[in-house]
């Protein structure tokens, strides 16, 4: 899904600001599969699983089809890669942006994971 990145800064700003996002989604959707999990028995596998596929499909998968696009498509004239790059916000950051945005899913599960009432430092408030 590919949202509006106009706003967003170029190079390795860009990178960390979608990374952030990422990381805030994935944060909220953890907690979403943690709740959903916990009712119905899941172990933490497939609430992380589902957590990282539905994070990385809302977050990464505009600049990762973009990225794939443009290394494997067949552009047959110089007009239409230059219309593609056009629509495309800081064509010469997107693998750096698509890291920071795999990277920030990572994080945004892992905060969710330390922040949650059953596992991270909830597990170390009940040992107490």
């Amino acid at each position: 899904m590919q949202y509006d990145q106009t706003w967003m800064g170029y190079g390795i700003v860009g990178g960390l600001q979608a990374g952030a996002i990422a990381a805030l989604a994935a944060m909220l959707l953890f907690g979403f599969f943690h709740w959903l999990g916990r009712r119905n028995g899941w172990s933490y596998g497939p609430q992380i699983g589902w957590t990282f596929l539905s994070a990385a499909v809302l977050t990464v998968s505009g600049d990762l089809w973009n990225l794939f696009y443009f290394n494997y498509a067949q552009l047959q004239s110089l007009q239409l890669l230059k219309a593609k790059l056009a629509m495309v916000h800081d064509p010469d950051g997107i693998g750096l942006r698509v890291l920071c945005e795999f990277l920030g899913v990572g994080v945004g599960i892992a905060m969710g994971w330390l922040l949650s009432p059953h596992g991270g430092l909830g597990h170390f408030r009940r040992s107490k």
